[in-house]
């Protein structure tokens, strides 16, 4: 008999699930302050329940260990919470002041500076996104995968260039057709689809998102200014009636800033998870734009799954926007046609240079 599992992530849930059981097993409770429920934790047999960064008055913690719970201990000294709960938000991870003192970039300094080999500091980045992970699947969990599109595509991409016109359009398109946009966060062409998708219940928006929005073009010469111009967007059309979207970014990568516009921002410490992560969330296929090595090695991380799949239901359908760029430039394209000759892969690989063919293909019955 498998044993049910029982996830308490606040003390409303403590407090809903406590008086109708005797035994915890099977319970994953989650960085809950459960100093004032000492009685109640006195009074049940704890075997088999995980606690994950609480808290406990002296004389209930000794009893859960000494019944057979197990507990982590809770790691005050790193400048992220492990065992959090839910994915973040842009207000969040960049705080009330400049991005030098924000929490996002807080982590990122930790996440480049911490001791090699220091067990505290690979443990609470393993943890961390193991909750990330956790996260995100309540945070998706009434999504079919089938309708998650991922935009890929140049982190380097200036706003109101022609390419980032055509992520946010893009992003737009597919939000109100009922898909939900996942990028991998950053600025660029993936800013540009999640901004696509935030503005799509307002059509016509764009220019106007775009004028708040330029300058500056990129975020390098001050990040601050990038990010403040993108909130000024969020303030003009507020967060609660957006578009929803997901973004999957990586402290790995923390010098490229996240976007502001994802409504639920999974962000992860290693980048080869957070790859993983975002090839396996896109069910209803992957469009890549034009980028660099951070695209291609997306294009073959998913081509590698496609070919070797072993028929056509597990394929995902990968587009490439811009022909001659993947003909010519970087010429994944005719690579990807070698690959998929006589395999089932073939006959889901496409290479469009018009956006609304790609739609097409991706707005397709489910």
């Amino acid at each position: 008999m498998t044993r049910r599992l029982i996830e308490i992530e606040s003390l409303a849930d403590f407090d809903a699930h406590i008086s109708k059981t005797q035994r915890l097993n099977g319970w994953f409770v989650q960085s809950v302050d459960l100093t004032e429920r000492s009685g109640a934790l006195l009074k049940v047999d704890p075997r088999g329940a995980v606690f994950l960064g609480c808290l406990f008055e002296p004389a209930a913690e000794t009893h859960l260990r000494r019944s057979g719970a197990l507990l982590f201990p809770r790691l005050p000294e790193l400048p992220f919470d492990p065992y959090r709960t839910r994915p973040y938000d842009a207000a969040e991870l960049y705080g009330s002041g400049g991005y030098a003192v924000s929490p996002d970039a807080a982590v990122y300094a930790w996440a480049h500076g911490r001791p090699i080999r220091s067990l505290t500091a690979e443990l609470g980045a393993t943890l961390h996104d193991h909750a990330i992970t956790d996260a995100l699947d309540d945070a998706t969990s009434d999504l079919d995968p089938r309708t998650i599109v991922g935009l890929m595509g140049g982190h380097a991409v200036p706003r109101g260039d022609q390419t980032y016109r055509a992520a946010a359009e893009l992003g737009a398109s597919l939000t109100a057709a009922g898909r939900t946009v996942l990028t991998g966060g950053g600025p660029g062409a993936m800013e540009a689809a999640n901004l696509g998708a935030y503005l799509s219940p307002w059509p016509g928006s764009l220019d106007d998102a775009l004028m708040i929005m330029t300058p500056p073009l990129h975020y390098w010469p001050s990040v601050d200014a990038w990010a403040q111009s993108a909130f000024r967007v969020r303030a003009r059309w507020p967060i609660t009636s957006a578009g929803r979207s997901v973004s999957i970014p990586t402290w790995f990568y923390g010098h490229e800033p996240t976007n502001v516009f994802a409504t639920t921002i999974a962000k992860y410490f290693s980048n080869a998870l957070r790859e993983n992560t975002l090839i396996h969330r896109c069910g209803g296929g992957v469009v890549y734009l034009p980028g660099m090595a951070g695209t291609v090695q997306e294009i073959f991380q998913a081509v590698t799954e496609n070919f070797y799949a072993a028929d056509a239901s597990l394929v995902t359908p990968l587009i490439l926007i811009d022909r001659e760029y993947w003909t010519e430039v970087y010429p994944a394209w005719p690579l990807l046609q070698r690959l998929g000759e006589g395999r089932p892969m073939g006959e889901l690989i496409f290479c469009v240079d018009d956006v609304k063919e790609a739609i097409d293909l991706l707005t397709a019955e489910v």
